[in-house]
């Protein structure tokens, strides 16, 4: 079913994050549900051994890369995913950055600022979102809303504090 090819639930290595404040708790609670509320996710692999939806999917990074655990509704691990990271280095230092400014924007700036720094923070987002889709071809089928998410939690998983 084509329901089915979807991540029902999804969990972050906390260990992998040592600090994170308020704002960026709030951004990663609002990715998650967002995630679980409405995603579209079909690792190719597993799929095509004839394992269906939907999944249980585990962030973590390690040594640079990505690691993306996906498994089936009882647990069982389907596969194991590695995605470089090199190239996300620097968007993810871009939206670190725009981020805090936006936040920062929120308490003291003007609608038209805050709106203008919101449009930057969503291009960097896109583009990065874009990126992801590129490094997960021919490995999971998804769409453009689910990867934006998949890069806010990507995000969270580099927070150093």
């Amino acid at each position: 079913m084509a329901d089915d090819q979807r991540i029902s639930h999804i969990s972050l290595d906390e260990e992998t994050i040592i600090w994170r404040n308020a704002d960026v708790e709030q951004e990663r609670r609002v990715a998650i549900f967002d995630l679980i509320e409405e995603n579209c996710f079909k690792p190719v692999r597993s799929a095509a051994r004839g394992a269906s939806g939907p999944y249980r999917l585990s962030l973590s990074v390690h040594e640079g890369r990505l690691v993306m655990d996906i498994r089936s509704e009882d647990d069982e691990l389907l596969e194991t995913l590695l995605i470089g990271l090199a190239r996300f280095r620097r968007p993810i230092r871009e939206y670190f950055a725009i981020c805090d400014s936006y936040y920062q924007a929120i308490r003291k700036a003007t609608p038209t600022e805050i709106e203008t720094i919101d449009m930057a923070r969503r291009g960097i987002h896109d583009h990065a979102a874009e990126l992801l889709l590129e490094r997960l071809e021919g490995k999971v089928e998804t769409d453009f809303a689910t990867a934006r998410r998949l890069f806010t939690l990507i995000c969270v998983l580099h927070i150093k504090g």
